[in-house]
């Protein structure tokens, strides 16, 4: 795919993407996350300061995180990069809204991203190193 393909095959409907980090004992972890991409084409989403992803996170800034169609012909876009994190409340709000937004509909998006841009939560924007990206597998 190319980069045009595979950001809107990721920010097609309501994708989830699976965040993999690392724990403070080497162990791996996976856990769905709700995502955008800002202007520049970095992923953003949220997290909890004080959840795995978030003090995993906070020790180590590198990540991977893989979207995928489990429908044939299937297809998949895997992303490696590093993350910068954010604790300003008014930052959060915004992107908050708009994650709401998507994966909730427009008319949840504010009560979505009020409940979510909150004290002890964190922004982060992963920047995109390297990406994998195929469809049509099953072709």
């Amino acid at each position: 795919m190319s980069k045009s393909e595979w950001m809107e095959f990721m920010a097609s409907g309501t994708r989830t993407a699976k965040l993999a980090t690392t724990g403070k004992d080497g162990r791996p972890h996976v856990a769905p996350i709700w995502f955008v991409f800002d202007d520049d084409g970095a992923i953003i989403f949220m997290t909890g300061a004080t959840t795995a992803k978030g003090r995993a996170l906070q020790r180590d800034n590198r990540v991977a995180l893989c979207v995928d169609d489990d429908a044939p012909p299937f297809a998949f876009v895997m992303v490696q990069g590093t993350v910068a994190l954010d604790d300003d409340l008014d930052v959060m709000l915004g992107w908050s809204t708009r994650i709401g937004g998507r994966y909730m509909g427009a008319e949840r998006a504010e009560s979505f991203g009020r409940r979510n841009a909150v004290p002890g939560e964190l922004l982060v924007k992963v920047s995109i190193d390297k990406v994998v990206a195929e469809s049509g597998i099953a072709d």
